[in-house]
């Protein structure tokens, strides 16, 4: 999806409060049911998939956990 996502408002608070170069923002069962925001460079939207598979490898690293 190109252009603003469901959760565009929230990305940009997220990525505004962290001073960060991107965010990608994903929301599961949220006020706007579930969906996904992003904000990032070219140069980021590229290495995406990349930084999407370390965040899996640290999840599958640390186990199951309980909220």
């Amino acid at each position: 999806m190109i252009g603003p996502g469901k959760y565009d408002d929230a990305a940009t608070v997220a990525r505004t409060a962290t001073a960060a170069e991107g965010v990608l923002l994903i929301v599961v069962n949220g006020s706007k049911g579930s969906g996904f925001s992003a904000q990032l460079s070219a140069e980021l939207t590229l290495r995406l998939p990349a930084i999407l598979r370390e965040v899996a490898d640290e999840i599958e690293r640390s186990g199951p956990t309980a909220v």
